[in-house]
């Protein structure tokens, strides 16, 4: 077992480590089929051995290529380090600056087994959710953030650390950038050959900028989409007896089964890998398994007619369970399903992201190494099955939506009905979850705002929950719009609901969606708290890209934008580059993310608070920036929440360049001068 400071010293060549390969009794990342030419190849090769020097390139070389033809990429399992990989505490790291330690807690919390989807394979969540491309490339960033000092910052690209690089203590100490292919080559075939040659990465959203805090931050989102399409389409504030079906109990998606536990209802969920399933159900997070329809049936009705908090685990596929509540349907009348939604990897439907229903999952992960041709052709029925089911239950008053995952994009691909008469380019027939349910959130300024204690201390997360549940709470006693009010009464429940169900997985973090003003807040009373030693050591804070300002998604994030402007990046750009000037800690910016490569262009951040004032005047600064180029966003399309929120909170040397066109323009003129 190796520690710290050895992990710090770089890679390993005097002696060479033992090859053990990959583990056995962990998850690893399906096979990928590149299709590499043999020029393509070599070139993977080289890109790979040129991390070594060259007396050990004939040891390595025919190792990495056995990598490339097993496992479809070099992962490089040699370097895989010998040590307990989670979030150690800020103390432990042997680094010249605390930014530096901050970074390292982070980037071992990502990779900690309990956390990570593929650990070996370097895989947060999502299936192909990079923190680097091999672990010479974590060896590398994890020796150069030990050496790093205030006046340096290190280059990432796209998992490859460039170097340390002269800079000053104002500026970011990370610069990350994931993916960015020039437009005409981003597709998803080209991504394939590009990582398995090593020259670009799949970041996701905080997995490639080293902020993921476990499900946790996917839990408080799905309590709060469940919650509020309660709110829209039941018209109800109590979920009780209300059953939401939906699928995935791995990375992101195994949140699942917590939020509906916490929102009061009844959540069925299925999973085709039953480890993915077990593994959520032995943290205590889903209730009851099943691998029976009948008995999952059963349990449903039971738990909807008593009105049983449940979170059910169904092991088999989610389009056999669709297609039983369309039976149940159409033989006794009965509908047992109010919400639904989809949570499987589906921006990567052919590589694992999705499996088919005619395959059990070993069939399935086999047949898509040796024939992915006809793998694709079986996807592509299935999720033709899986929609006509969904469409036959909307029928009646069951309400689905689309939850970000590319799902009805991949669905329209594979030609199942999901086309929305009348509809643009981002609407399909059943709305995206930003479009219907948090959208309107998003325009008030709120978002997923969250925290990291690097202390590794538990008493520090319960000092900054009690920090933030008060300022909560004194806004809404001060007075705050009916909006702005339920967004924080729903918040402050949840901080109190997270501590009961302890869902800290890895780092001692927490999430909340608040406002611009609650974000800068909060910051600064954790700050004052870190300066009078109420908190041990610095925090770390962040967000996910999925937020108000910092992803352009036009399937997901930025569908509700209606002025043509929703294929747009500027936004995301303009994120990653203003909170880099106005000091945060470091900055990332992907290609990819949630809804799949090509589809998205995100921006991320990382703010260390150590209780200096200079740390108190960056979190003002960049905190504001990074929620009000957002809302400004959406008042340039003509959305008039965000026109409200952003006067309100705009500063004396703020100038905004909007006007709300939408609300006033007689559209007979248009018609008049369309006809010139």
């Amino acid at each position: 077992m190796s520690n710290l400071r050895e992990l710090c010293k770089g890679i390993p060549l005097h002696p060479l480590p033992e090859n053990k390969g990959r583990r056995d009794g962990v998850p690893h990342a399906p096979v990928r089929t590149p299709n590499l030419t043999p020029e393509e190849k070599q070139l993977a090769l080289k890109n790979a051995l040129r991390y070594f020097p060259p007396e050990v390139h004939k040891i390595l070389a025919p190792e990495f290529a056995q990598e490339l033809k097993l496992y479809g990429h070099i992962y490089m399992y040699r370097f895989c380090p010998d040590i307990e990989m989670r979030a150690y505490p800020i103390e432990n790291y042997p680094c010249k600056t605390k930014s530096a330690a901050a970074i390292m807690h982070m980037i071992m919390n990502n990779l900690d087994p309990s956390v990570a989807q593929f650990p070996q394979e370097l895989v947060t969540y999502g299936g192909n959710g990079q923190v680097f491309s091999n672990w010479a490339q974590f060896r590398l960033v994890m020796s150069y953030l030990s050496e790093m000092t205030e006046e340096q910052t290190l280059v990432m690209y796209s998992g490859h650390p460039l170097g340390l690089f002269p800079s000053s203590p104002s500026a970011p100490r990370l610069v990350i950038t994931n993916g960015m292919v020039i437009p005409n080559y981003s597709s998803r075939m080209e991504y394939e050959k590009l990582f398995a040659m090593g020259v670009t990465m799949y970041g996701q959203m905080t997995a490639g900028s080293y902020c993921y805090i476990g499900p946790q931050g996917i839990v408080h989102g799905t309590v709060l989409t469940v919650l509020n399409a309660g709110r829209r389409y039941l018209g109800v504030e109590d979920l009780s007896g209300k059953v939401f079906v939906t699928s995935g109990l791995g990375g992101m998606s195994g949140a699942q089964a917590k939020a509906s536990v916490i929102a009061g209802c009844v959540g069925v969920i299925a999973e085709v890998d039953k480890a993915a399933l077990l593994k959520r159900h032995q943290q205590g997070w889903l209730m009851e398994v099943t691998d029976s329809l009948d008995h999952c049936i059963k349990r449903l009705r039971e738990a909807r007619k008593k009105k049983i908090v449940l979170s059910l685990g169904y092991h088999g596929n989610v389009v056999d369970l669709w297609e039983r509540l369309v039976y149940e349907l159409d033989t006794t009348g009965e509908l047992l399903v109010d919400l639904g939604s989809d949570q499987t990897s589906c921006h990567n439907p052919f590589n694992g992201g999705y499996y088919p229903v005619q395959l059990n999952f070993q069939e399935a992960n086999q047949l898509m190494a040796t024939d992915p041709a006809k793998f694709r052709d079986l996807v592509k029925e299935s999720l033709k099955r899986h929609v006509a089911a969904i469409n036959r239950l909307s029928e009646k008053t069951f309400f689905f939506w689309d939850y970000g995952n590319a799902f009805l994009l991949e669905a329209q691909r594979a030609g199942a009905d999901v086309m929305k008469k009348g509809g643009n380019k981002t609407e399909f027939r059943y709305p995206s979850y930003v479009q219907h349910i948090m959208g309107d959130i998003f325009s008030l300024g709120f978002g997923p705002f969250r925290w990291v204690c690097t202390s590794g201390d538990p008493q520090d997360l319960v000092t900054t929950d009690l920090l933030a549940t008060s300022l909560l709470e004194e806004a809404i006693k001060r007075g705050v719009k009916d909006s702005v009010k339920q967004q924080y009464a729903d918040n402050i429940r949840w901080i109190r609901e997270a501590g009961k169900h302890k869902l800290v997985v890895g780092s001692q973090a927490r999430i909340l969606y608040s406002d611009q003003k609650g974000r800068v807040a909060i910051a600064v009373a954790i700050n004052q708290g870190i300066a009078q030693g109420k908190i041990k050591a610095p925090v770390v804070l962040s967000r996910d890209h999925h937020d108000v300002s910092g992803t352009d998604s036009p399937f997901r994030e930025t569908s509700n934008i209606y002025d043509g402007s929703a294929f747009c990046a500027d936004m995301a750009v303009q994120n990653f580059v203003g909170d880099a000037f106005r000091g945060a800690t470091w900055v990332a910016l992907h290609n990819g993310g949630g809804v799949g490569w090509g589809e998205v262009i995100n921006g991320g951040f990382g703010l260390v608070l150590d209780g200096t004032e200079e740390a108190e005047r960056k979190a003002r600064m960049m905190l504001s920036w990074d929620v009000s180029n957002g809302v400004a966003r959406r008042c340039w399309s003509g959305n008039k929440k965000a026109y409200e929120i952003i006067c309100q909170t705009m500063e004396e040397n703020q100038k905004l360049n909007v006007t709300l066109p939408y609300d006033v323009l007689d559209e007979s003129i248009l018609e008049k001068a369309l006809q010139c």
